[in-house]
């Protein structure tokens, strides 16, 4: 798209990175937003979790610049910055739960991911980019190659060159990159790394407006279901198709190996152990940066199963006739009004009853009761040998099980055992003693458990008002299925 005055003025009104940049409260929203979803790379959150995350941050501001600063509640301004004028969050209802769940926008990401090239970098490297550079220029140009002399070689020259280096390496020259060339190379790493993941949200997003264009298609569609669904069956795999579509499979392909997730993390432990690189200080996640690739991979592809799994619910027999005969009466309502907007009826259209306010005296308010206090006689309590249903201990607060279910299988990845305190130790629990509940009865469920009587392990967690709480239980060690 050409920068001229036209398209930056349709920019600067319509897209969303643009009114975020623009915005009163730009420095709230990007810095809440990239601190809760970009830092620890979330994917969506549910509202109690955000509202409460959002209300400590205000308090926060509002004790250095003053209450006036930001009046407004934080469930005022998450609604708000869902809203379809600013775009910057995607509020939405997962199946099978009642509360909202909030996430990033790609527009959103964009915008703070220009906002982190503002800051000031104490080393820029540009070599690492430059060997990128050649290495895809000549990827494309042996990729394309039709000749089979000129491609073999091509391979010949590189044998030569291999052969070289190990003839070097024999006889006692081994060249080592220095700490510039690994600080330099690393960066460029961190780079990619974390556009890549902004490349998913990209995706998914791409997805959910083809599910909407074809819900809109089929809520306006007028002729028979056939036709329709060869046009809607030819648009999905025109998508699957696409340079976009073929590119994500590829990725999701090679990332789901385990060879190459074993390689991943052989070479990151390596990489992070090196001194120069540990003199920089990279993030503790990084070492399991190809998790979030997956775990975002696998947050994509769900959604376009999802989306799929809608789609044939609602191409059913019955919902189909549904929708029909929705759109038959809402066009009926349509023509009714257009031949009454020239000849309205007669009298009154809807009485309304007078407004009346109600009186409420102070003095036919009852007095206050203090409310009895309730007394327990000082008697033993016997222990008893009822069968009672232990679900209820961890029905009480909204405990995700698949979620814990996926933390345990993450941590596995690379591993062939693991203790559960140590799962709930990179994991740490946000429901309190329910999710521990919740914890030990897939302990129970899985497949292969060990327990050591012997060895007592702790669990913390926190609570409201800061305060820290804490269980002792025995050491069960999970195994890989």
């Amino acid at each position: 798209m050409p920068l001229d005055y036209t398209s930056l003025e349709l920019l600067r009104r319509n897209h969303p990175a643009w009114r975020l940049l623009c915005a009163q409260h730009a420095p709230l929203v990007a810095g809440f937003l990239h601190r809760v979803f970009i830092v620890p790379n979330v994917r969506n959150l549910p509202q109690a979790d955000l509202v409460e995350a959002l209300e400590d941050e205000l308090f926060v501001l509002r004790e250095q610049l003053g209450p006036e600063a930001f009046p407004g509640t934080a469930q005022t301004y998450l609604n708000d910055w869902a809203e379809n004028d600013k775009g910057w969050l995607r509020k939405f209802y997962p199946t099978g739960t009642d509360e909202p769940h909030f996430d990033l926008t790609p527009a959103t990401e964009k915008a703070l991911a220009w906002l982190e090239s503002l800051t000031e970098r104490a080393f820029v490297g540009t070599e690492s980019r430059l060997l990128t550079l050649f290495a895809l220029l000549r990827q494309m140009s042996e990729g394309s190659q039709t000749d089979p002399e000129v491609r073999i070689t091509e391979l010949h020259k590189r044998r030569d060159e291999i052969d070289g280096e190990i003839a070097r390496i024999l006889a006692g020259e081994m060249p080592l990159l220095d700490d510039t060339a690994l600080k330099d190379r690393f960066q460029q790493f961190l780079q990619l790394a974390r556009e890549l993941l902004t490349d998913f949200r990209e995706v998914e997003h791409n997805f959910r407006i083809l599910d909407r264009r074809v819900r809109e298609r089929i809520a306006l569609w007028e002729g028979a279901k056939g036709p329709l669904l060869a046009e809607i069956m030819g648009e999905r795999d025109t998508i699957a198709d696409s340079d976009q579509g073929k590119s994500f499979r590829a990725f999701w392909d090679f990332l789901m190996s385990q060879s190459r997730q074993e390689e991943l993390s052989r070479l990151l432990e390596e990489v992070l152990s090196l001194s120069p690189i540990e003199a920089m200080h990279p993030e503790p996640r990084l070492r399991r940066v190809h998790y979030d690739w997956l775990e975002a991979g696998e947050h994509t592809q769900r959604t376009v199963a999802k989306l799929s799994e809608q789609l044939r619910r609602f191409l059913d027999d019955q919902a189909w006739l549904e929708n029909r005969r929705i759109m038959d009466i809402l066009h009926g309502i349509e023509n009714h009004a257009l031949a009454l907007r020239e000849d309205l009826p007669p009298g009154d259209f809807m009485p309304l009853a007078e407004p009346s306010a109600t009186v409420e005296l102070p003095l036919e308010r009852p007095l206050y009761r203090p409310p009895l206090k309730t007394f327990i006689a000082e008697v033993a309590l016997d222990e008893g040998d009822a069968d009672v249903d232990t679900a209820a201990l961890y029905t009480q607060v909204v405990v995700d099980r698949a979620e814990l279910t996926r933390n345990i299988r993450q941590e596995l990845q690379g591993r062939s055992q693991i203790s559960l305190a140590e799962v709930m130790t990179r994991h740490p629990l946000r429901h309190g003693l329910a999710e521990l509940v919740a914890y030990l009865q897939l302990a129970g469920e899985w497949p292969k458990t060990a327990v050591d009587d012997e060895v007592q392990e702790q669990v913390n967690w926190q609570v409201e008002k800061g305060f820290m709480r804490q269980a002792t239980l025995p050491r069960i060690i999970l195994l890989k299925d």
